[in-house]
């Protein structure tokens, strides 16, 4: 639902997000959506519903580990920007396992050069440290275009290949 043409129009962007995917499903699909394109950068989100499916934090963190090796190998000079999993009403009560997951994913990628964690959690919570619904769609899940510029301001300063 990002429309990346607007939020980055000085970079060749490809959306392959696919509704309802888990990270595992981006590892099987890895050479199809990431590899083939031969990036220099994958900005990735997921891990979402991959809570919400039941997984724990710490599956999430290995799961994410395991997409960054399968792109790793032919990609090595391609970074990784996760963008950390977002809080949200609908899934508000898995808040503190959402939470969890990204520490874990912050913890594993801290030494890691070509790997950035951007927090959108910030961001994301008003001043009562609850979602903002006004960057949120009417279903409490999904982001509207307010909430992806958000995302967009977060993302853009990891996108330069100087980094």
């Amino acid at each position: 639902m990002w429309d990346l043409k607007k939020s980055f129009p000085d970079f060749p962007a490809i959306n392959r997000g696919f509704g309802g995917s888990q990270i595992c499903d981006a590892v099987h699909y890895a050479d199809a959506l990431v590899v083939k394109h031969r990036p220099r950068v994958v900005v990735f989100y997921a891990g979402d519903n991959d809570i919400a499916g039941g997984k724990s934090p710490e599956q999430v963190q290995r799961d994410f580990r395991e997409f960054v090796d399968k792109v790793r190998k032919p990609l090595a000079e391609a970074r990784i920007v996760f963008v950390s999993i977002k809080p949200s009403i609908a899934r508000w009560k898995l808040a503190d396992k959402i939470r969890e997951a990204n520490r874990l994913i912050r913890e594993d990628v801290a030494e890691d050069k070509q790997v950035v964690f951007v927090d959108v959690w910030g961001e994301m919570l008003g001043e009562d440290k609850m979602p903002r619904k006004e960057l949120l769609r009417d279903d409490g899940l999904h982001l509207n275009e307010a909430g992806y510029e958000i995302w967009t301001k977060l993302v853009r300063p990891h996108l330069d290949e100087k980094k």
